[in-house]
């Protein structure tokens, strides 16, 4: 077959990059907050812990029933430092006005500053008066206050569930995240052990760096504020991507088998592995287009191999797999896998819409913006096409090895309209596959594709069933497809594939009509989720041709989501600052939306308005920043980073 670009110089116009009418974000300096891990030497074993101290000196003190101790770069252990007070316990500590440590022995108060502290215990130390008791005010997190510290700008709070920062302004690097057009949020809440060792706070304090010094009931934890750019922070995204998450060329989620603790992970498939690495091939592909990074260009195509393996692996010509392993290595849904004729290796099968729709998507970037001539398209539109070859050759199905549809493989009408317009299966379907038939068009000129889906519009209804309007979608009941309820709950995951439908569908437009047709569908979705402030969404959008979206809460999110990626076990529920909402058909358990590190790290099937969810044991890559900050420089909406990030 021979593929070549049709000859439409709209088209060839409509994939350059977007030039955006608003001038883009400045990427100006911001503080980003990061949880240190403070190790205890072994010998804080079962060492009761009392009391935080920071001196003149920045040094970190913990007082503790074995002893006080102190933090020797990033360990807490026993201070030796001065031989007369080495094996001695205190019974407290304290600074004096002069900012030295102060130890009280049964002789009474001793201290190691420049004088020795002989004067520690005549009248006038008022550095020893007891802290006032804490009264919570109505709105604050949580009630049970344990202590506090006043900063400029505002207030830090320790609880019994975890600390609070309450904002008195905006000049503060606690005041995160913020954007241009957002207000930082008035408390920024630290719980769960994304930041702390246990929830119970015994005393806080701020060192003259400004970093945040926690003790718990377990041990010593810091929150250090650092200052960096977006663009520095999708650097360390990528680094920390190629360094701990690829595995054959797909984006590999991490299993901790000792929760929290990375150098115990392995590298795992996944149901979506084929999936998941599109999107990174996404962000590889923006990056690219923006920069011209030949190697970035190579790291796409080292993933787009892996597409490629997921069909060779077998024989069901056009069928891609969901991932594959090493035989007897395969870790997710077993009862999905199958032997490979390629001995020692095995590939999952069973492979959804979601597979076919991502790669679609994956296979639109590699061919517009990483490809960069007719041999490296045409390897791209080889294996594209084949997939849509085996749809169209199975009456619109993606049949498995069995012979039979996959469960979610299916686009044939029967199916498609079987759905009322309430359930939006019946709108993404037609859409994700007039967006294949789209892009095989384009990539080959052959008009076979072209006709197939008018005759679905005509024939069909297709087209009626991609401009029907999400505000149609609601709660519906008896429509179970193979046991599951199709119309019980609006499914983030269709959020997901739909907006990554819009790429194709909107770009490679058979005709100017048409994707001004589309545009109003992708404008309806942004408004609907406008209120998760997702960036991949908003530039998806962008690209599409939509001028109205939200950059300023795509930055605010791109600012505050946390280098920490493992999904760490979050709870909000408990919280008396938020507007907890009953149950709904769009799943929203709270009215605000939260700053990302007090959420669930998430893939981007998952909305972010749950209170309680997480496992401790999942590292992910979240390739997802990388591809919202790099769509976010190629729509134009993102500028290019400016000031100096330490």
């Amino acid at each position: 077959m021979t593929f070549a670009l049709p000859k439409s110089a709209s088209l060839t116009l409509w994939l350059l990059p977007c030039a955006l009418l608003a001038a883009p974000i400045p990427d100006v300096p911001f503080w980003q907050d990061v949880a240190v891990r403070i190790h205890q030497a072994p010998e804080l074993t079962n060492a009761t812990f009392k009391k935080l101290c920071v001196d003149k000196d920045n040094v970190v003190y913990v007082l503790t029933s074995k002893g006080v101790a102190r933090v020797f770069d990033d360990t807490l252990a026993l201070d030796k430092s001065y031989r007369p007070l080495a094996g001695k316990i205190a019974r407290d500590i304290a600074l004096t006005s002069q900012g030295d440590l102060a130890y009280l022995f049964d002789a009474g108060w001793q201290s190691n500053g420049a004088d020795g502290g002989k004067d520690l215990n005549n009248k006038g130390s008022k550095w020893l008066s007891p802290s006032p008791v804490l009264k919570a005010q109505p709105g604050m997190p949580w009630p049970e206050l344990t202590c506090q510290v006043t900063v400029p700008g505002g207030v830090w709070y320790g609880t019994t569930r975890g600390a609070f920062f309450e904002r008195q302004g905006t000049n503060s690097p606690y005041a995160t995240p913020s954007a241009p057009g957002i207000e930082p949020p008035r408390f920024r809440y630290y719980a769960g052990k994304r930041w702390l060792r246990d929830d119970h706070v015994l005393d806080l304090a701020v060192d003259h760096d400004g970093q945040v010094w926690v003790l718990t009931q377990t041990g010593l934890n810091e929150i250090e504020f650092r200052r960096t750019t977006l663009a520095a922070k999708a650097d360390w995204f990528a680094r920390k991507i190629r360094s701990r998450n690829i595995r054959y060329g797909f984006t590999a989620e991490r299993r901790l088998l000792v929760p929290g603790d990375i150098t115990s992970s392995e590298m795992i498939d996944t149901d979506n592995d084929g999936g998941w690495t599109s999107y990174y091939i996404g962000s590889l592909g923006a990056r690219y287009a923006v920069t011209h990074e030949e190697a970035i260009r190579q790291q796409a195509w080292e993933s787009f191999a892996a597409l490629e393996r997921l069909q060779t692996i077998h024989t069901n010509t056009g069928f891609p797999g969901r991932t594959f392993e090493r035989k007897g290595f395969k870790f997710s849904d077993t009862d999905r896998w199958r032997d490979s004729p390629d001995p020692g290796w095995e590939w999952k099968g069973h492979t959804s819409s979601d597979e076919i729709c991502s790669q679609t998507y994956a296979h639109a970037v590699m061919w517009e913006q990483v490809a960069t001539n007719a041999v490296e398209r045409a390897r791209v539109a080889t294996n594209f096409v084949r997939i849509v070859d085996h749809i169209l050759a199975h009456n619109l199905y993606l049949v498995d090895v069995d012979g039979k549809p996959t469960l979610w493989g299916r686009w044939n009408p029967e199916y498609v309209n079987w759905f009322p317009y309430t359930i939006h299966d019946r709108q993404l379907n037609s859409a994700e596959l007039t967006a294949s038939l789209q892009l095989a068009f384009a990539m080959t000129g052959n008009a076979r594709y072209r006709d197939k889906a008018y005759e679905l519009f005509a024939k069909h209804g297709f087209l009626t069933n991609i401009l029907s309007s999400l505000k149609l979608v609601a709660f519906t009941t008896g429509y179970v497809h193979q046991g599951n309820d199709m119309g019980n709950e609006w499914n983030h995951s269709d959020d997901e594939l739909a907006f990554f439908a819009y790429w194709p569908l909107v770009r490679f437009a058979f005709t100017d009509k048409l994707r001004a047709q589309y545009l109003t569908v992708v404008r309806e979705h942004l408004e609907i989720e406008r209120p998760e402030r997702y960036p991949i969404w908003n530039f998806i959008g962008a690209a599409c041709g939509a001028k109205e979206f939200d950059a300023d809460g795509s930055v605010w999110t791109l600012r505050g989501t946390p280098l920490d990626t493992i999904a760490w076990r979050i709870t909000n529920s408990h919280r008396q600052d938020i507007t907890k909402l009953p149950p709904s058909f769009m799943g929203r358990q709270l009215k605000e939306l939260l700053p990302p590190g007090e959420r669930l790290i998430a893939r981007i099937n998952t909305q972010p308005f749950i209170l309680d969810q997480g496992d401790d044991v999942t590292d992910f890559p979240y390739d997802e920043y990388l591809l919202g900050y790099w769509l976010g420089r190629y729509v134009g909406a993102i500028g290019a980073p400016s000031g100096e990030a330490r």
